[in-house]
């Protein structure tokens, strides 16, 4: 099985690396635009096989999507991060024509791949490949939902002071610090309600710093992370090769589900061989319904932007 990552920057080569170390693929192609980039990015992951006992066979492209073709899933990690001073506008522009253009090409030679969106904004991409590959809906997800899950689980487990293993919690919305809703009235803490544990106010803190998780390590940083969301990405890419049906939170187009139609937006879905296969309803409460449709009008006004530039 063929995995191509398109960008060869911190989260798509860290991506590359965990589907090697997990044994996902048996073939993972790194591109990206900038001269010998991607190449010098497999060959130091190949560097690492015996070492790491993988057999996964990595390699770097310069912008040549030939190297792509027959993949079963590309990811789709193109695009830059909002600088200082740069309006809404300029950053969907800039990465809009990025993902438009990533998009076209890799359905050049890669006509039957599913596509994961990680690129920024995540809903908003996730919508433009949608509309601009004219793919069938369920060949097109957006990762971040697994990502923000992730980090409201990890923020669980150290405020329960517990192993992140034992924890369950999901996200649910746009992939923005005002946009998700990390949903606390269904975690759990190995089966139980967490509000069993923890208090109101410990609950709503855990709720907030997830909310900003990203915003934190970008600070700490000083650029946005890659291990967890190379990790998300790479949990999301074995449930399509392997056809695990597992239940992840991703950004999916919806027509009606959760009360919202024409817009991509996170919500669990089952993600198997041909994508995602089924949107899992939560019976959300009015108070959530209500955050969920305000994440959605949020999210709609980005993707107006896309109208304004003409690329939808």
């Amino acid at each position: 099985m063929k995995v191509s990552i398109i960008g060869a920057g911190n989260v798509g080569a860290t991506c590359a690396e965990y589907i090697a170390l997990n044994r996902i693929a048996s073939e993972v192609v790194i591109l990206d635009i900038k001269d010998n980039y991607a190449e010098g990015k497999a060959l130091d992951l190949m560097q690492t096989a015996t070492l790491n006992k993988f057999n996964t066979r990595i390699t770097g492209s310069t912008a040549d999507y030939t190297k792509t073709a027959n993949s079963s899933v590309v990811v789709i990690t193109s695009g830059i991060p909002r600088k200082p001073g740069m309006t809404r506008e300029e950053l969907i522009g800039i990465n809009a024509g990025i993902v438009k253009n990533v998009t076209e090409n890799v359905l050049k030679y890669s006509p039957e791949a599913i596509i994961i969106v990680v690129s920024n904004p995540m809903d908003t991409m996730t919508y433009l490949a949608l509309k601009e590959s004219k793919l069938p809906k369920q060949r097109i997800i957006g990762m971040g939902g697994i990502l923000d899950s992730a980090r409201f689980k990890c923020y669980l487990s150290l405020a329960l002071n517990a192993p992140a293993s034992d924890v369950q919690g999901t996200v649910i919305g746009g992939h923005g610090d005002t946009t998700m809703i990390p949903l606390t009235r269904l975690a759990t803490y190995t089966g139980s309600p967490v509000s069993e544990f923890l208090s109101t106010d410990a609950l709503k803190k855990v709720a907030a710093d997830t909310m900003v998780g990203g915003a934190t390590l970008t600070g700490m940083l000083g650029t946005s992370a890659w291990y967890a969301p190379g990790a998300a990405v790479a949990a999301l890419v074995d449930s399509i090769v392997n056809d695990q049906k597992k239940l992840f939170p991703c950004c999916v187009f919806l027509d009606g589900e959760y009360g919202q139609k024409d817009i991509c937006l996170g919500v669990p879905v089952v993600i198997g061989r041909n994508g995602w296969e089924k949107i899992v309803d939560l019976k959300l409460t009015d108070d959530e319904q209500a955050l969920f449709n305000k994440s959605a009008d949020a999210v709609r006004n980005m993707n107006a932007v896309l109208n304004d530039l003409k690329f939808a």
